[in-house]
């Protein structure tokens, strides 16, 4: 080695640790599935509105320029906590079920299967996930935190690679409604990388319900209500509810109307001295939170980061986590969940002793019965499917904190090549029914007023004195896969936030998948390529059916992570080069 090279060498250790820079403020940050909605959201932060302003502005311009992953019309599940309560709260922004919809619908008429199209239409819960947040936590009005997204839609935005990959992959799906073919298909071909996409219904959408706000008077709360108006009661729903009545629709008038988000207290757990905060069983966030328990942090260290003996620990507690998810996991408006006892010590205890070193489970593992104290029971696990694996299209993410402590964390979703675009709005109302079942019997089936068991799954933890972490993907079900793994690399094997969500990750595929039609893979673990290959050739020879991703796969995920060091005041983050992630702080 030359001298040249050598003082290189002994200048900085840490210089070049991952593709981007670890973003280090010691005021606010963002981090955001897209450059543009980071950007949007680190503009209010730096006007002076808070985190949850900040992530509501962020959240609704994702809606924007993630538009085919991420609808204004979809689903927004939230987590935050308050600075001003010291509390950590939930604001489902999930959509239920319409009321003219009848359990055994798509078994009667649709032969077991929920169709593309209008009849997976649940009601569309983000416009109000986002305005309740703002009138919980928030200080500016919607007009303020939606003028980026506004802007973004209305002036266009230039088209990047993978929107304008998933729109041409999708082509022929957006060509079914001309709607859709109008706004995606622009000139009757998809936009090209570089092209400025515009969105002018949609544009005018988020305009009218800022304009509604405005002119109602008074202060900010009956505007924030007048906002919520627009979309719930006024010329968007309407726009919504004759839609669907002339084409065969179910969603109406009163379902819109009577719609109200939940605000609920998380679900938590303890690993290694660190509190982690999810969304209830209407969402997979249980289920993030039931693997981390079945795994023991400091054995996990000394196995040796990406270790074959790593990878399958955490793959297997992962198969038997969406073990109990498929027996146990739905609406709890609905369905007897046993939360307590499936995040237990016992049961956890019980579950882990069936982790087997160098055997994988072949294909879904036995649910538990945390009730009667059993750590197996029956579990209908669907037929096998021998399809290509089709990646979740669907998500992104965003999460913020800000000077005064506040946090703010929420996975918005919903594509828009699954179901109509409503004509002269720019949105679609949530398709996230593609996330029930046509089975009365399942925990997640059909019924009015029912939640589908939502993927997006926004997280935070907390070690007291130390540090604060929200952290999320998309991905469908690999967003807790990809979550569990930034979790692990960041607490388990010290990893700075960007190094955490570069590292290269690995997801099961061994257990009926949440989209319809509910694909299931047995024993199938995808591995991204730069997993040494005798990695893959152990975990291979131990059961595993391994199967190679890129060495940089999209479909791994997009990890968005921020981490408030408290004893020292500073926020550092990472963002997932896997999509079009980007952080921003001061």
């Amino acid at each position: 080695m030359s001298k040249r090279q050598n003082e290189y060498a002994t200048f900085d250790p840490e210089a070049i640790d991952a593709l981007r820079p670890v973003i280090r403020g010691h005021r606010h940050g963002i981090v955001a599935g897209h450059y543009l909605a980071a950007q949007a959201g680190f503009a209010i932060l730096e006007g002076g509105g808070n985190a949850i302003d900040a992530g509501v502005a962020a959240g609704i311009a994702l809606g924007v320029v993630h538009s085919d992953l991420v609808n204004v019309g979809g689903v927004a599940p939230i987590i935050l906590y308050s600075a001003k309560t010291g509390q950590v709260e939930t604001i489902s922004g999930l959509g239920t079920w319409p009321s003219a919809v009848t359990p055994d619908l798509f078994q009667r008429e649709h032969d077991g299967n929920i169709p593309v199209g209008l009849l997976r239409t649940v009601v569309p819960s983000a416009p109000d996930a986002w305005i309740t947040a703002l009138e919980r936590h928030g200080t500016m009005t919607f007009g303020e935190v939606a003028a980026g997204a506004i802007r973004l839609a209305s002036a266009g935005f230039v088209m990047y690679p993978l929107m304008a990959s998933v729109i041409a992959k999708k082509a022929e799906n957006y060509a079914r409604w001309p709607s859709n073919a109008a706004i995606y298909l622009p000139g009757g071909s998809p936009p090209a990388v570089g092209d400025v996409f515009g969105q002018a219904d949609l544009g005018r959408s988020l305009q009218y319900m800022a304009d509604e706000e405005r002119a109602a008077g008074g202060d900010r709360a009956a505007g924030l209500a007048a906002a919520r108006d627009a979309f719930y009661r006024g010329d968007i729903a309407a726009a919504i509810a004759t839609y669907h009545g002339e084409n065969g629709g179910l969603l109406t008038a009163d379902d819109l109307a009577s719609f109200r988000v939940a605000v609920e207290p998380p679900e938590r757990v303890s690993v290694d001295g660190v509190d982690v905060y999810a969304c209830g069983a209407w969402c997979q966030g249980p289920t993030l939170l039931q693997a981390l328990r079945l795994i023991d942090m400091k054995a996990l260290a000394a196995m040796g980061h990406n270790s074959a003996d790593a990878l399958h620990t955490m793959a297997e507690a992962l198969k038997l986590a969406f073990a109990d998810r498929e027996r146990w996991i739905g609406d709890p408006r609905f369905v007897d969940v046993p939360m307590a006892a499936l995040l237990s010590d016992d049961y956890a205890e019980r579950r882990r002793a069936l982790i087997r070193p160098g055997e994988a489970w072949p294909a879904l593992p036995p649910a538990g019965d945390p009730a009667e104290g059993l750590a197996t029971t029956a579990c209908t696990e669907g037929a096998a499917s021998t399809a290509p694996l089709e990646a979740a299209h669907d998500t992104s993410y965003v999460c913020t904190i800000d000077a005064e402590g506040n946090v703010f964390s929420a996975t918005p979703s919903d594509v828009s090549f699954d179901t109509p675009v409503i004509p002269g709005t720019g949105l679609c109302a949530s398709s996230r029914g593609a996330q029930s079942w046509a089975d009365p019997a399942h925990t997640s089936s059909v019924a009015p007023g029912k939640r589908p068991r939502l993927t997006p799954n926004p997280a935070l933890a907390i070690k007291e004195g130390a540090f604060v972490m929200p952290f999320g993907t998309p991905g469908g079900d690999v967003q807790i896969q990809a979550m569990l793994q930034t979790f692990v690399n960041i607490v388990a094997y010290g990893m700075n936030p960007q190094a955490a969500v570069e590292a290269p990750r690995f997801a099961t595929m061994s257990f009926p998948n949440s989209f319809e039609p509910h694909e299931y893979h047995p024993g199938k673990l995808m591995l991204e390529a730069r997993i040494p290959e005798a990695t893959g050739e152990t975990l291979a020879a131990w059961g595993h059916g391994v199967e190679w991703w890129p060495e940089w796969a999209w479909p791994a995920g997009a990890m968005c992570v921020l981490v408030q060091d408290l004893a020292r005041g500073t926020i550092s983050g990472g963002a997932d080069p896997r999509r079009p992630a980007y952080g921003l702080a001061w």
